[in-house]
């Protein structure tokens, strides 16, 4: 072969190929840059990505640089060739940096040098070149492609150290959510070799499985694991704005849910809590967008934590509601949680439930009769408030009807489930969930008022059904 190698440069011409080449080479480049970007994203899915991404990017700055720097090489052999000797030792510092072998950048050296012969072997017939000088084109275009994977192999090469400080991240972010927690010596000197500053406060961030990453998004104090089966990261102090846009970045196609921030020793609780609250929103209990906060949904993370707990609160608290049909169970339910929540008056009640007071004083009077003392008894009471928030926010994820829902004879059955059990089913059972804005308290009325006394029950005679308790009118 006709060919000489710099060392640490780019192919130079033993033999200089006619510089009329350059001229008929030129206008197809283009149209060739494209076909290569095409065959490459078809032949190796990770360069297959749908939308831009930095995978992409590279491979677009890649293919074009080095057809363009081919023809210059043939036009002046003196061409400068230092950037775009740094364009391919980057592309080999970048696959290190992802963690990645070079597997799928050789490949698309290969890609690209099997696509462009095609072209010159369609082209240079068209243009009557000589077999000599196609042989040549050949020799020095193979040549080329050899020397661009040699400075992606430099590249990666010297990217490798920093390989060794992620290895001592990784290890450090698994000894934080060690159970018990680890010394804080031990954290430190971890911390040293990993040359990442202990802060005092951590956010644990859970991912969707199979999330695509931007790393070059990650802020460089951030450790991660992206490995595992539920790949998370952790982002030293409190998850701020500028945190947030961040993560939107880092992962433009998915989301991520931060957990609460805490001391080093509360790390494995974040991570924890974070995981519940992506099941929340895969369910459509919690909001779906790039960053969802759990310090945002503390009180529906403790309610909805232990789903078959509940449901036995619901069994021994609510058990007199057995004998009723589903549809009294459903009105005499939202009403009773209407009234927990609100502390309202029989006439602001009906206005949220939509119905008429005395309905409202009706329902009460039958509560009171089916439920006795534990409507007065304030642990009783306490636990049927938490029953039926937490049977409200199922009711959201499986899009049954909401508060204030249009009423038949025999409504929707709230949850309730057979042999009169009140069972809260998990979010993670129920399918095609809808999705709701979650906001303040049902029925939009904010945080509820200071419980006072249960002659709250006393929401009025007045007459009509249920007169017989004697409760006082409103």
């Amino acid at each position: 072969m006709t060919r000489t190698l710099e060392p640490g440069g780019l192919v130079k011409l033993a033999a200089p190929l006619p510089r009329q080449l350059a001229a008929i080479m030129r206008p197809e480049l283009p149209s060739l840059a494209k076909e290569i970007i095409e065959e490459i994203k078809r032949a190796i899915p990770e360069y297959g990505r749908p939308i831009q991404g930095p995978y992409v990017q590279a491979l677009q700055i890649g293919v074009e640089r080095a057809l363009t720097h081919f023809v210059d090489q043939i036009a002046d052999p003196s061409a400068p060739r230092e950037r775009h000797e740094d364009t391919y030792r980057r592309l080999g510092r970048f696959e290190a940096q992802e963690g990645r072998t070079l597997d799928n950048l050789q490949a698309a050296f290969r890609i690209g040098a099997q696509v462009a012969w095609r072209r010159v072997m369609r082209v240079g017939p068209q243009r009557n070149l000589s077999s000599a000088v196609m042989a040549q084109l050949a020799d020095a275009l193979f040549a080329y492609i050899d020397e661009l994977a040699s400075l992606a192999l430099k590249g990666y090469l010297d990217a490798l150290p920093a390989e060794e400080l992620e290895e001592h991240r990784r290890r450090l972010l698994h000894l934080l959510l060690r159970r018990p927690p680890a010394s804080r010596r031990a954290i430190e000197e971890l911390a040293e070799l990993a040359e990442w500053d202990v802060p005092e406060e951590v956010t644990l961030v859970a991912v969707p499985p199979g999330s695509r990453v931007v790393r070059t998004a990650l802020d460089q104090d951030v450790l991660a694991d992206f490995a595992g089966p539920e790949p998370y990261l952790l982002v030293p102090g409190r998850m701020t704005a500028d945190r947030q846009r961040m993560l939107a970045e880092a992962l433009p196609e998915g989301r991520a849910v931060a957990g609460v921030s805490v001391p080093l020793s509360g790390t494995a609780d974040s991570l924890r809590w974070a995981r519940q609250a992506l099941g929340l929103v895969d369910s459509g209990i919690l909001d779906d967008g790039p960053v969802t906060r759990c310090e945002d949904h503390l009180i529906t993370l403790w309610l909805l934590n232990d789903p078959a707990l509940i449901d036995q609160i619901a069994r021994r608290n609510l058990a007199g509601m057995s004998a009723l049909n589903a549809g009294q169970r459903h009105r005499l339910l939202e009403t009773l949680r209407t009234w927990l929540t609100t502390r309202g008056t029989a006439a602001e009640i009906a206005e949220e439930l939509h119905v008429h007071p005395q309905t409202v004083r009706y329902r009460m009077r039958k509560l009171e009769g089916t439920l006795g003392e534990r409507l007065t008894e304030p642990d009783s009471r306490f636990a049927i408030e938490v029953v039926l928030r937490a049977m409200w926010l199922g009711r959201r994820a499986g899009g049954d009807q909401g508060p204030g829902a249009p009423e038949g004879p025999d409504g929707p059955d709230a949850d309730a489930g057979t042999a009169g059990t009140m069972a809260v089913r998990h979010p993670a059972d129920r399918t095609a969930p809808a999705r709701y804005e979650h906001g303040g308290s049902p029925g939009g009325r904010g945080a509820p008022a200071a419980p006072r006394p249960m002659t709250a029950l006393d929401l009025g005679a007045g007459g009509g059904a249920g007169a017989e308790t004697g409760m006082r009118t409103r």
